[in-house]
């Protein structure tokens, strides 16, 4: 009888030392991502699951799995200068038996406006993939610009992707405050206040690196 107390005790303890190590083990998970070379993109065979020429791409991994951020530019004209896009894509997908499952994409085209939009284009130095809140999961921010035929900076869009959703601001640059424009999502603060703090300095980056407005005229 004193034998089975002492095994059942025994059990108990193993089972909170193996839920112990467990739970470490999932708090320790890193947060990883680094940008892939054009042959790992190849291998991958990523350029199957993008529209147009993939520019930059990442290899993310969170608690979740291991997912790729495709940025894809259409490079409708390319020079010795420049490379002018009328087209982007963002794509964040993941590897599923020999397929891909795709979690989301955006997509965004020239503005037929006055001056007139000439190129779009990912501001990568701006974009991230971190955790912003410290739950364990990747919370992607992608950052895009558009010039017009002046060569001035006239939209540029804020995407936050929290739990597979997004979450935009939305700004139009000029100089005239009834042309201006700086608007969050309705939804926008349903975000987590670290990920909104986040995102307010990197707009307060935006205007101070790039000599923007970025607010409401």
């Amino acid at each position: 009888m004193i034998d089975q107390k002492n095994a059942i005790l025994v059990m108990k303890k193993y089972f909170l030392l193996l839920l112990f190590f467990f739970s470490i083990l999932s708090f320790s998970q890193k947060i990883e991502s680094y940008r892939l070379t054009k042959s790992e993109i190849n291998e991958r065979e990523l350029n199957q699951v993008s529209d147009f020429p993939i520019y930059k791409a990442f290899e993310c991994s969170d608690k979740a799995g291991v997912y790729a951020l495709l940025l894809c530019e259409n490079q409708k004209s390319i020079s010795k200068k420049d490379t002018l896009n009328t087209k982007i894509q963002a794509i964040y997908t993941m590897s599923d038996h020999g397929g891909f499952l795709e979690k989301w994409r955006i997509n965004d085209l020239l503005e037929n406006t006055e001056p007139k939009e000439t190129n779009i284009w990912f501001w990568t130095k701006y974009c991230s993939t971190k955790d912003l809140d410290g739950d364990g999961y990747i919370d992607p921010v992608i950052v895009y610009g558009t010039r017009n035929e002046n060569n001035e900076i006239r939209r540029v869009k804020i995407i936050t992707i929290y739990k597979n959703k997004k979450y935009a601001i939305r700004a139009i640059e000029c100089d005239l405050d009834y042309c201006r424009s700086f608007k969050k999502d309705k939804d926008w603060n349903l975000l987590p206040q670290k990920i909104k703090t986040y995102v307010d300095s990197l707009v307060a980056k935006l205007r101070k690196e790039q000599d923007l407005i970025l607010h409401d005229g």
